[in-house]
């Protein structure tokens, strides 16, 4: 099993991530990173719009995670 479910390993220097778009109200957007979800419809940290998350793309550490509501403004 590889990080994030992904079909390749990652080089050693780099890490892994999975993004999976939503599908209206029927599949809830997803991110994964290093194998860790960090945001998902089982953790309820989704929402209407851009779902954001923010890593130090050096040392791997999430930053910040959140939703901006494109529609109403």
């Amino acid at each position: 099993r590889h990080k994030c479910g992904n079909q390749k390993s990652c080089p050693q220097n780099q890490f892994a991530f999975k993004i999976i778009s939503g599908a209206a109200n029927v599949v809830g957007p997803s991110i994964c990173f290093n194998d860790m979800v960090l945001m998902s419809s089982v953790k309820n940290n989704i929402g209407r719009g851009l779902n954001i998350a923010l890593v130090n793309g050096t040392s791997g550490q999430v930053l910040k995670v959140g939703t901006f509501d494109m529609y109403s403004g």
